[in-house]
């Protein structure tokens, strides 16, 4: 059963450009320009995913940070620029490469965002059902796989989001994020909603599954605890682009307005811990 499991679930791999390997970022987006109308929402935008790191994204309310998400995942039509994942320009691709690449990402939306019609086994095999052809037997072990992953009790499988608390809900959404072993995890502030124990716990499940199963995590949180303790990386975005990316640390060391009032304001010197000076190259700061 284990070895029709990992049939079941190896990627339909999309070939990279030539010399494209390890070095290439898991998403590069550059010059990507979206607008709703006569509104810009993100303009001449530039940001690098790399491989295997936690890169959390921030951005004042507003600003655009779900749009950027929904840009890579093909949801939000940009006007221009380009978006790559694993070296592979999205918009080049035809439909049956798209939907290969689709495969090898998952999404943990805000709020959950599970069908409430379906209990939680249902809601995982949501994304069997749609990419592959498996046997309902095959579907409720897979499905039972990823329910002890996220750290639910198996008698969760049948309960509806109704049933569920809020932290099991968002257990239950990324049970469902990992039904295909992507390679790419989307989380949209996946820890908005939770006390500060829960939202301890799930930074290091996020931690823990990031490790173990070499994930590339693209993080959008205003959780200044999770930046701090699981974020390799951080990518700000204001003024519709992202106007920093490094560590913590260099972050910490930006002169730009918005970063100081966010990661200096009063609140954040109450939470955030004393971090030390980055040694590394200096932080990148766009105007």
């Amino acid at each position: 059963m284990s070895q029709a499991i990992d049939s079941a679930l190896m990627p339909q791999v999309v070939e990279v450009s030539p010399g494209a390997g390890k070095d290439v970022p898991a998403i590069r987006v550059r010059g990507l320009t979206v607008a709703f109308g006569d509104k810009v929402i993100l303009e001449n935008l530039d940001l690098d995913v790399r491989r295997g790191e936690v890169l959390g994204f921030v951005g004042g309310s507003g600003t655009g940070k779900s749009v950027l998400t929904r840009s890579v995942l093909g949801l939000v039509r940009q006007r221009s620029g380009t978006i790559e994942v694993f070296g592979q320009d999205l918009a080049g691709l035809g439909r049956a490469d798209h939907r290969a690449m689709e495969r090898r990402w998952g999404v943990l939306f805000q709020h959950g965002a599970l069908f409430s019609g379906l209990n939680v086994r249902q809601n995982i095999q949501v994304p069997m059902r749609e990419y592959l052809n498996l046997s309902q037997g095959l579907m409720d072990e897979l499905a039972m796989l990823k329910i002890r992953m996220v750290g639910l009790n198996p008698d969760a499988a049948e309960k509806f989001p109704s049933e569920l608390s809020g932290g099991m809900i968002k257990r239950a959404a990324l049970a469902r994020a990992l039904a295909l072993d992507p390679e790419i995890l989307f989380l949209d502030e996946p820890t908005s909603g939770l006390d500060p124990i829960g939202a301890a716990e799930f930074d290091q499940l996020i931690a823990t599954l990031q490790k173990t199963l070499g994930l590339t995590v693209f993080m959008v949180t205003h959780d200044l605890d999770s930046l701090y303790s699981i974020c390799d990386r951080i990518a700000a975005l204001a003024d519709r682009r992202v106007i920093a990316a490094g560590t913590v640390a260099e972050i910490l060391q930006a002169e730009h307005p918005w970063l100081q009032a966010y990661f200096h304001g009063e609140r954040a010197r109450l939470r955030a811990p004393e971090v030390a000076p980055a040694e590394a190259a200096p932080v990148i700061v766009r105007p």
